[in-house]
């Protein structure tokens, strides 16, 4: 077993998936690999399976239906505590997020002593490639407006590429995260400032995915921005203690 986790979480990702696990593997920096599959009807999780006896780094975790985004990684974080893992990440299997990153996320956790490593598009500028214009200015606001809200000093509050400490996810409890859509992401940076562990934003280049089928929508951002004000007013009644 090696000390570092990446979780992936899938839905329909058969176009991506045997890419995406190769990708990570070929980095030979002792990653191992979770997939979350939440019962794809497409074959993802067949195709995993398919490769898991050449590559004992693979770990597959399949679910009836789709439950969610953050129920995956939480799922995949509960996986990540039980097998004692040092070093947790999120990561998209669509090729949004480089994996050679992964190396980068890494230092800065494992090297450098900070607690959680977030791949930020908006740390240096808008390092967005071949998002449509709209969606590039929603997400950017929305992390303005989580700022504002919240007073997080993080520039891309929304990112989905992160590696954890595995303290972190200890403290922070995976009993204490209520949300399981786009505000996960945000809730998860949240809950990790107020309990005053170090964050570094790393910069990459997020790339929107050319195989398969996003599962962003305006509903989710709606989701985000109830959901912040909802965690602003709860965390005013409450003490972070570690």
């Amino acid at each position: 077993m090696n000390d570092s986790l990446v979780i992936i979480p899938t839905f329909n990702e058969k176009e991506n998936i045997e890419a995406i696990l190769k990708a990570v593997l070929e980095l030979n920096s002792g990653f191992d690999i979770l997939i979350v599959d939440d019962g794809s009807p497409d074959g993802t999780a067949a195709i995993v399976q398919s490769m898991m006896e050449a590559h004992p780094e693979i770990r597959l975790i399949e679910r009836e239906g789709k439950l969610g985004l953050g129920t995956a990684y939480i799922r995949g974080f509960a996986y990540a505590i039980e097998h004692g893992y040092d070093y947790v990440f999120e990561m998209d299997a669509d090729f949004s997020h480089n994996p050679a990153d992964l190396l980068l996320l890494r230092k800065a956790c494992k090297e450098e002593g900070y607690h959680l490593a977030v791949g930020s598009r908006y740390i240096s500028g808008v390092n967005v490639v071949n998002w449509p214009m709209d969606r590039v200015l929603m997400s950017y606001f929305a992390s303005i407006y989580v700022q504002f809200i919240t007073g997080i000093p993080i520039k891309d509050t929304t990112a989905g590429f992160k590696c954890y400490r595995r303290e972190v996810l200890e403290t922070i409890g995976l009993d204490n995260i209520h949300f399981v859509g786009y505000a996960f992401q945000i809730e998860m940076k949240f809950l990790t400032w107020k309990y005053d562990f170090k964050i570094k934003e790393v910069p990459i280049i997020f790339t929107d995915r050319t195989k398969g089928t996003s599962k962003m929508s305006r509903g989710i951002f709606k989701e985000a921005v109830f959901g912040v004000i909802q965690m602003k007013i709860k965390s005013l009644f409450r003490k972070y203690i570690r």
